[in-house]
């Protein structure tokens, strides 16, 4: 796989049973490339351990005074030198390919699981950490597998050479060979502490890091409460810590870095001292001495390496199980793939947790006095299960079970807007280019959501002289635009897309009554045949539905009319109207009441 071959047609079926195992499969999902990455990393790290050879073949040729033997030498020395620039070259391209490849599985992968679960993702892992996988965790693991091919070759080259050193000189030969496994494995019982330190920075700087993103988030709130010094104080403690976790674990790496250092030190002090003495009793030539030390100097190369892959996986580790548990994140907790037939269902809207059905083609109002239960509702009905659900039965359509459509055609067939909709940044073009079923234009839902002054406003900032809202840019999120605006653009791409089922959460509740009352027409008038279940507890929505389901404490207790629960259901009646008290009401103001509402609708009529 080269870079330019990107994205993966299939990045395949991860094992995310662990962080390790998701690491082994992305070995083994690129071996071809690990093999060609070790393979010139041999060739480097051989063309380099020769170059000791060739320069004590040149030092025994001055002793000896013979030419013949030091152009020998000379020759063999630039064609190592070439060997060297090759190897390294290629080294590094086939090692940082491994590398971008295997991050870009990781991504792809990601990516590809972010839009299987929309927005239930948030709702089983908090939202910093899928940013905290995609971004920093993806360029460590990608790191431990770029290492891997050079810890091979390393552990290759460095094998070679000691046996080489035993068959070449055997007294200095075995005092090496038994000296470098002593050093690879003194620096073992400090990687455990040196990675707990790790982990406790990345996890102090990532909440430093969503204190800081909610602090920025809120800041307009913040500023109306004064409460700005409250959290720049929770920030500076955050960051202070963060800088002291920091530092402790520098100061272990250092310790690490430091005996990388002294030990390889002292062996080559001990190399020397001993070879000098054998070279003054005749043992060995000053050539061969030469030789040993260049060959005792090179190992300090890969043992760099093998400090490298301990590091490497030590961070890559957590970041390999964060990466796992997001991966293995299901659509629904009893891990269906969507095998089931793919034939589009059609019928009524059946939850069996709660017993909240919606017939075809109505118009059904779900009122819940808990906005959490409400959310974990909706997404059940567009056939996603809760963090913690176990083995909850899944929501049918027409008698089949969501969970069991593959994802396409679960998601043609029900769509669900969750309560805090996103708007990505682009043109509004671009925003309601969505998939849809092409019967419901762009220009009939943005009526039916109410959009006039939205499109007013954009025509004003449009670029060209033509005022076409339709090609002005919205920015990221639809900051540019109010509350109640982004609702209403978000509630038009919605009715775009033209779903046989659409599920809508809390679709107006940042709009003011006049505009709700226009917003539940159109809604009505626009979405005629087609099943829509909205939640919400607005009156002026409620009595525009055909019938009202109330749900309390996650189970579907009342139904029928708004007015009629209203007048008969004391527990929907506190839900609706914010009561305190869950009683009977007088007779008196409740018929005031529904008067009002009567008024509110000739109002609306009339406008």
């Amino acid at each position: 796989m080269q870079i330019r071959d990107l994205p993966y047609t299939d990045p395949g079926r991860p094992d995310t049973g662990s962080g390790p195992r998701l690491l082994l499969w992305l070995g083994r999902n690129q071996l071809a490339g690990q093999a060609k990455a070790m393979a010139w990393g041999v060739v480097h790290m051989a063309a380099v351990a020769a170059l000791p050879v060739a320069l004590g073949i040149a030092v025994q040729a001055v002793v000896d005074r013979s030419g013949a033997r030091l152009a020998l030498a000379g020759g063999l020395m630039v064609l190592l030198g070439g060997l060297v620039a090759l190897g390294d070259t290629m080294l590094h391209r086939t090692a940082v390919t491994n590398w971008i490849t295997a991050a870009a599985r990781v991504q792809q992968l990601l990516a590809r699981k972010t839009a299987e679960l929309g927005a239930t993702l948030t709702r089983q892992v908090a939202a910093g950490e899928v940013v905290a996988v995609s971004t920093g965790d993806v360029e460590k693991i990608g790191w431990f597998v770029e290492a891997l091919s050079r810890f091979g070759s390393a552990l290759f080259t460095t094998l070679a050479v000691c046996v080489t050193l035993v068959v070449y000189q055997p007294a200095l030969g075995t005092v090496i060979a038994l000296a470098v496994p002593a050093l690879v494995l003194a620096v073992l019982p400090l990687l455990p502490p040196a990675t707990r330190r790790a982990d406790e920075q990345r996890e102090k700087a990532g909440y430093a890091t969503e204190l800081a993103s909610d602090t920025v988030a809120g800041l307009r709130v913040l500023r109306g409460i004064g409460g700005e010094e409250l959290f720049l104080d929770r920030y500076r403690r955050a960051s202070q810590e963060v800088r002291r976790a920091a530092v402790r674990s520098a100061r272990m790496w250092a310790l690490i870095a430091a005996v990388q250092v002294l030990l390889p030190g002292l062996l080559l002090i001990a190399v020397v001292g001993y070879g000098v003495g054998l070279v003054e009793d005749g043992r060995v030539d000053v050539g061969e001495l030469v030789t040993v030390y260049g060959l005792v100097t090179f190992l300090l190369f890969p043992l760099r390496v093998f400090e490298e892959i301990a590091m490497a996986y030590s961070f890559s580790r957590p970041s390999a199980a964060r990466a796992a548990r997001v991966l293995s994140l299901r659509r629904t907790a009893r891990a269906g793939e969507g095998e089931g037939p793919a034939q589009m269902p059609a019928g009524d809207l059946y939850d069996p947790e709660s017993g909240l059905a919606a017939p075809a083609g109505r118009l059904t109002a779900v009122v819940c006095g808990d906005p959490d239960a409400a959310g974990r509702l909706a997404d059940r009905l567009g056939g996603h299960a809760a963090a913690g659900a176990g083995e909850a039965p899944s929501a049918l359509l027409g008698g089949v079970a969501l969970d069991g459509l593959p994802l396409e055609t679960a998601r043609t067939a029900v769509l669900v807007q969750d309560k805090d909709p996103v708007l990505l940044s682009g043109t509004l073009a671009e925003l309601l280019d969505v998939p849809a079923s092409g019967a419901v234009p762009a220009e009939a839902a943005l009526a039916a959501a109410q959009c006039g002054d939205v499109l007013t406003a954009l025509a004003q900032a449009s670029p060209d002289a033509s005022g076409d809202p339709m090609r002005t840019r919205i920015t990221e999120r639809g900051r540019s635009l109010s509350g109640g605006q982004r609702q209403r653009l978000a509630l038009a791409r919605s009715l775009v897309t033209d779903p046989q089922v659409l599920v809508l959460d809390e679709p107006t509740s940042a709009v003011d009554s006049h505009t709700e009352a226009r917003i539940a027409d159109g809604l009505r008038a626009l979405r005629q045949g087609r099943t829509t279940v909205v939640f919400s507890s607005s009156p002026l929505l409620l009595d525009r539905a055909d019938r009202v389901v109330f749900v309390q404490e996650g189970r579907a207790v009342a139904v029928g009319t708004h007015r009629a629960l209203l007048r008969d259901d004391p527990a929907y009646r506190a839900v609706v109207t914010r009561e305190t008290d869950t009683g009977a009401r007088p007779a008196g103001e409740l018929d005031a009441e529904l008067t009002e509402l009567g008024e509110s609708e000739q109002i609306e009529e009339s406008a």
